[in-house]
């Protein structure tokens, strides 16, 4: 399985890091990276800052699960791919991130690191949540404090879109995992904290930082 990632998805965010440089416009393609399998922190186990970064940032997302096989996807059939929605965390180690950014370089070292990528146990039948991928609802609190609030119909991208332009050049097949950018809010995490998140009312991730 693959975890696909977006960013810049949500204008508010790009512009909390003022990364407004190039914001994707109409007709502009969605700006995406991956993650390998060993970035995945499952069942809400705790999430363990790693001794090279002094800055990790949390970035709550909507996280798409593909149900099938396809590639070159039209947008306007993108709908079948997916009938399962949860919740992610990006976790970004953001000095390492402004150091590449900086100097041209990739993403993988403040992106793709192991646990980077936290993933909610269950997943939500879209049909169960309304059934319209765009009007969805997230938050995430932190030791009780909210933190990030997000509304899918906010997305630059929507997830047909996405599913349309990241599957131009790689196939997309069951169970890999889409996360679909996050809202404005982000910051760091430290040792103590918890984390919480739902969607549309519904907790689906509550861990631990240590």
């Amino acid at each position: 399985m693959k975890i696909i990632c977006i960013g810049r998805n949500y204008r508010a965010h790009a512009e909390e890091l003022h990364h407004t440089t190039g914001l994707a416009e109409s007709g502009a393609e969605p700006l995406w990276f991956m993650k390998p399998d060993t970035a995945l922190l499952r069942n809400n186990d705790p999430f363990y800052i790693p001794h090279f970064s002094q800055e990790v940032h949390y970035e709550c997302e909507l996280v798409v699960r593909i149900n099938r096989v396809g590639r070159a996807i039209s947008e306007r059939f993108a709908h079948r791919y997916y009938d399962e929605v949860g919740l992610g965390i990006d976790f970004t180690a953001r000095d390492l991130q402004r150091e590449a950014i900086a100097q041209g370089l990739p993403w993988e070292r403040c992106k793709a690191f192991d646990h980077s990528a936290a993933l909610s146990p269950q997943f939500l039948p879209l049909a169960e949540l309304g059934g319209n991928v765009q009007q969805l609802h997230f938050t995430l609190d932190i030791d009780g404090e909210r933190r990030q609030t997000g509304s899918t119909a906010e997305m630059i991208f929507t997830v047909d879109r996405l599913i349309a332009a990241v599957s131009q050049y790689v196939t997309l097949r069951m169970g890999d995992l889409l996360f679909t950018g996050t809202p404005a809010g982000v910051g760091p995490v430290y040792p103590g904290n918890n984390l919480r998140a739902s969607l549309e009312g519904h907790e689906l991730l509550n861990f631990d930082i240590r």
